[in-house]
């Protein structure tokens, strides 16, 4: 995530907490190259003009380059003007306090609204709420049939009619129907926009009404940069959103529009979404945000993800299994399962301070979905005694291996070579190490 805005920050930082005294000159050249990269992570140009304006003024006047430790000072500074342009505090989800939540969801087209929706009824229906989705999107092929199978995926309940009607009788039904079926939840999906013009501004404005939404929440696609920043706020000044979301921040984009959004809009960031899967979605807070950003990790996500995707109890166990040298393939398929649970790895990598050389150290290991399916019908294909002592399996065993799970012999060697990484991974980080000590005490382990 963001991964060529954060290698540059973080080289810029490593210079500038090397030097032992810096002047206002020295400054002012690290944040140039902090302005830059900004500016090529497509973060808005008036955000960043008074990002580094605010870093500069605060450096100058709290006299930070007569301090014992200017680079590392000026570093921390830098930290917190990003967290306050990222929105100072984490912003929950408001719900509503008599009657059912309801959430409208509005956005580009593309943006991953849809898909959104799905997501929210899912963690609703996690915390014991009865959601509801709702689809007045007409415009979109397939629209409501996708809102369908996301809905039959996670098992609640969907409205749709297949009569094109305007979004706000359609709503007006919905939510009639949502009485009837006692939902307290309701999701509702919405036409999006290329640009928004005067007759979609009161289609939706009008649908608006009819909500009467807990939340507006709008949603902002990284992947397009500041065109969705600018669509966002044609948005909000219209329908006076209450939040942005911001999707495929996992992506391969530059960045700038987490960055920027806030900033722009005025409006909270409540949620990123960083993989394909409906459980990849994410709450926003800034300072967390920040941290990973600037290569410091986030610890705290990382372990909140971890406990939710494997538990306490299992957690401890495989600890354990990792400390005795017990780790063998059957817990190692466990836990390719488990990291899927909790999104990509390289996702899960950004959490962890000095992810950078991480990522490089671990580049051999594929944590991909086929790889995993792959890996289960290998592995069981394997007798007991080769699943516990792997060291065990020659030429006629991993020939035998590939025939009986429809593989070749070379991917049950790709197989080999990746549970001996894995494990060396995993014997690191039950050793010992500040980044490993600090996730197992806050696990528990």
């Amino acid at each position: 995530m963001l991964d060529a805005l954060t290698e540059r920050l973080s080289g810029t930082f490593r210079r500038l907490g090397s030097s032992g005294r810096i002047g206002e000159k020295e400054l002012d050249e690290a944040l140039r190259e902090v302005r830059i990269a900004l500016l090529e992570a497509d973060v808005n140009f008036k955000v960043v003009r008074d990002f580094i304006a605010r870093v500069r003024e605060r450096a100058l006047g709290q006299e930070v380059l007569q301090s014992i430790t200017p680079g590392q000072q000026v570093i921390g500074i830098v930290q917190q003007v990003l967290v306050e342009t990222l929105g100072k505090e984490h912003a929950p989800l408001e719900r509503a306090r008599g009657g059912p939540t309801k959430i409208m969801v509005v956005g580009s087209k593309g943006s991953g609204k849809t898909t959104l929706a799905g997501r929210l009824a899912l963690k609703f229906k996690s915390e014991g709420l009865r959601p509801l989705l709702v689809s007045t999107d007409f415009e979109r092929v397939a629209a409501s049939e996708q809102l369908q199978v996301l809905a039959e995926s996670i098992d609640v309940p969907v409205y749709v009619e297949e009569r094109e009607a305007p979004a706000a009788e359609v709503a007006k039904r919905a939510l009639a129907h949502a009485a009837k079926i006692n939902a307290n939840a309701i999701i509702v999906d919405t036409v999006g926009a290329v640009a928004l013009d005067d007759e979609l501004a009161d289609a939706l404005a009008a649908l608006a009404d009819e909500v009467d939404p807990t939340e507006l929440l709008i949603v902002v696609d990284a992947m397009t940069g500041q065109e969705a920043v600018t669509l966002a706020k044609e948005f909000h000044d219209v329908l006076e959103g209450s939040g942005i979301v911001v999707t495929k921040v996992d992506s391969d984009t530059r960045g700038g529009a987490v960055l920027s959004v806030r900033e722009v809009t005025g409006l909270p960031v409540k949620f990123i979404t960083t993989g394909e899967r409906l459980e990849a979605l994410e709450e926003f807070h800034p300072d967390r945000f920040a941290s990973r950003v600037l290569g410091m990790g986030d610890v705290v996500t990382l372990v909140e993800r971890a406990k939710q995707a494997i538990g306490e109890r299992d957690a401890k166990d495989v600890a354990r299994r990792m400390r005795t040298g017990q780790f063998d393939l059957e817990d190692f398929l466990g836990q390719m399962e488990q990291l899927k649970k909790m999104g990509p790895l390289s996702g899960i990598l950004d959490m962890l301070p000095g992810a950078g050389a991480m990522k490089a150290q671990l580049g051999a290991i594929d944590m991909n979905e086929k790889f995993i399916s792959q890996s289960e019908a290998i592995i069981r294909s394997m007798t007991i005694e080769e699943r516990r002592h792997p060291d065990v399996i020659n030429g006629s065993r991993r020939r035998r291996i590939a025939r009986g799970s429809g593989t070749h012999p070379s991917d049950v060697n790709r197989l080999l070579n990746q549970f001996g990484e894995a494990r060396k991974l995993m014997k690191a980080m039950a050793g010992g190490g500040k980044n490993a000590g600090g996730i197992r005490r806050m696990l528990g382990l």
